[in-house]
């Protein structure tokens, strides 16, 4: 595909979820409505290389994919033998609370509390994120065999209990918002890897869910975090290639979402002076990073600090994972690699094996390269691949102590 085939088909992609999410709370069906979008994207991809991208381009799409379930309704009914009328341009069923975003309204319909929290985050991140099963999976640290099954059975459950695909009332809001958090993170998260339309999505989608619900520490710390992360954006790649937090170019980073980031944080922790936070947790860790004038000024203790309260609300073999990446830092590659090593539950995990791979290579172990080929095998983005063996072709042992690749 040429290169502006590329920017078509991404624009397709993009503009196709938010297409998704208006036709889902039109039709009332996730699959009526993803057949319906598949078909339009199908001629956009066919038409607009040769045609000329139109003016509006999700309103191109949203009206042929309309067509196309209406169409799908018709024959549908013909076949019953039933009346069907066309689908009413507008919803009927005007939900009883202001989201008025069709993919932030999507996501809290997707985390309903008939469904496990996984799979709440899983239907959303697949239906209304734009994301593979596969990413999905490597999201949420499972096989991708199990993803399949668990979405599967997520849309099993919605239809045989009829569960309604609108937004929930006022008072309902909070139950959903564990999952709803953890999808806009996961979004986000994605886009960090270097899917930047994605990035973006995810702080327009923390922004939209604070500004729904300003009083919640979840909400609030979920927004610092991402702005805190996504204010290193211009410095973290350079030709296409991941930069190191040590070796990036301070001077880029946006120090207005820095700002507004850590006055976030300030405002989560004083809601939660008991009851720590994950995400408020989260959001003062990456602080810690934005605060430091160098790397070598990073203040370690504070970072381990910091993590040692996260692992109060969230000891997960990842979050250790992370924790033990800062321990080489203050104390060194021994010390983290012993901590690396212990974890469970992570030999399907690319980041393991990449920080394995980091930590032998400073130890001078040759198994270094075995590490990283098991990185890549278990999806290590390409980008961050490449850069980590080139690092470790072209550097002695002992000279990569300049920190981890960013994993999101």
């Amino acid at each position: 595909m040429t290169h502006a085939g590329d920017a078509v088909a991404r624009l397709v992609r993009d503009e196709g979820t938010r297409v998704l999410a208006t036709l889902v709370r039109v039709t009332g069906s996730v699959d009526l409505a993803q057949d319906a979008v598949q078909d339009a994207v199908v001629r956009a991809l066919e038409t607009w290389p040769r045609d000329g991208v139109p003016a509006n381009p999700r309103g191109w799409l949203l009206v042929a994919a309309r067509r196309r379930a209406v169409d799908v309704v018709r024959r549908e009914a013909k076949r019953l033998g039933k009346e069907a009328d066309a689908m009413p341009a507008i919803d009927p069923h005007p939900d009883p609370v202001s989201v008025r975003d069709d993919l932030l309204r999507l996501v809290f319909t997707c985390c309903h509390p008939a469904l496990s929290l996984d799979a709440q985050v899983a239907l959303a991140l697949r239906t209304l994120g734009g994301l593979s099963t596969a990413e999905v999976a490597r999201g949420l640290l499972v096989p991708e065999a199990t993803m399949a099954k668990r979405l599967t059975r997520a849309k099993q459950k919605i239809t045989q209990a009829r569960i309604p695909y609108r937004v929930p009332a006022a008072e309902e809001l909070p139950s959903r918002l564990a999952g709803v958090a953890s999808t806009v993170y996961l979004i986000f998260n994605e886009g960090y890897t270097g899917r930047v339309s994605l990035l973006a999505e995810g702080v327009r989608l923390a922004r939209l869910l604070a500004s729904l619900m300003p009083d919640e520490p979840t909400a609030l710390g979920l927004l610092a975090l991402v702005l805190l992360q996504d204010a290193r954006r211009e410095a973290r790649f350079s030709a296409g290639a991941p930069v190191l937090l040590a070796d990036q170019d301070r001077s880029v980073w946006d120090f207005e979402l820095i700002k507004e980031g850590i006055e976030l944080v300030g405002q989560g922790l004083r809601r939660t002076p008991t009851i720590p936070n994950l995400y408020v947790i989260q959001a003062a860790i990456a602080a810690c990073h934005d605060l430091a004038p160098s790397y070598a000024r990073t203040n370690w203790d504070a970072v381990l600090s910091w993590y040692d309260v996260l692992l109060s609300v969230q000891d997960t073999p990842v979050v250790r994972l992370n924790r033990a990446a800062a321990v080489a830092e203050r104390d060194g590659p021994s010390a983290a690699l012993a901590l690396v090593d212990a974890l469970p539950g992570l030999s399907d995990y690319p980041w393991w094996h990449a920080s394995r791979a980091e930590l032998l290579h400073r130890l001078g172990s040759a198994s270094a390269f075995e590490a990283l080929a098991r990185a890549e095998e278990t999806g290590l983005p390409a980008a961050h691949a490449a850069h980590l063996r080139a690092r470790m072709e072209n550097e002695n042992p002992g000279q990569m102590a300049r920190g981890f690749d960013e994993s999101g």
